[in-house]
């Protein structure tokens, strides 16, 4: 990691971020599955960094309000810069897309295996998605990856094949590093 900065969300709290690299892409905003420190993404920030700014930051623990979250996000994405991309796993991808179905300046969102239960609001991103998932996870994880992308006006689907939830970084960057890439070119 460069260097470890705070910013400040909408109502005060202080969230820590970490920044990794200095690629000249645009930047890459990583949001973790599960609430607690982002240090669980450093592996796939580390690989995606050869190429692009990366920041990693840490997510207020469970019981807060999703409006809290999305906040916390958009003071991150501030501190990136525009044009940025964000990608989350789990819970943190259903984060991602909340965010941008509030209008959170998001440039492309790319999710793996989200949490299915934030569907209400989606059909609303207008950002470009890609939404992944593992050729050995369960069925029904994978049906709901097809479903998604299919809901979202600007998505498309990517089976990553023998990865199951706990995707490996060095099969999942590659796949992340071309969408960002892509969508910025297409801006």
């Amino acid at each position: 990691m460069d260097e470890v900065r705070t910013v400040v969300s909408r109502d005060g709290t202080t969230i820590a971020y970490g920044r990794y690299g200095t690629g000249d892409g645009p930047a890459v905003v990583l949001v973790s599955g599960a609430p607690g420190t982002g240090a669980g993404e450093a592996p796939l920030a580390r690989l995606l960094a050869r190429d692009f700014p990366v920041f990693v930051y840490d997510r207020r623990e469970r019981g807060h309000a999703p409006a809290r979250e999305v906040e916390d996000l958009a003071a991150v994405l501030a501190a990136a810069g525009p044009g940025a991309a964000v990608h989350g796993s789990g819970e943190g991808g259903a984060l991602a897309l909340v965010a941008a179905a509030a209008g959170l300046p998001v440039a492309a969102v790319s999710v793996f295996e989200p949490a299915y239960d934030a569907l209400g609001a989606l059909p609303e991103v207008h950002a470009r998605v890609l939404v992944v998932d593992g050729g050995a996870s369960p069925a029904p994880v994978r049906r709901a990856a097809r479903e998604l992308s299919a809901l979202l006006p600007r998505a498309r689907h990517r089976t990553l094949t023998g990865q199951t939830h706990e995707v490996a970084p060095h099969v999942l960057a590659p796949v992340l590093a071309e969408f960002v890439a892509e969508s910025s070119e297409l801006e």
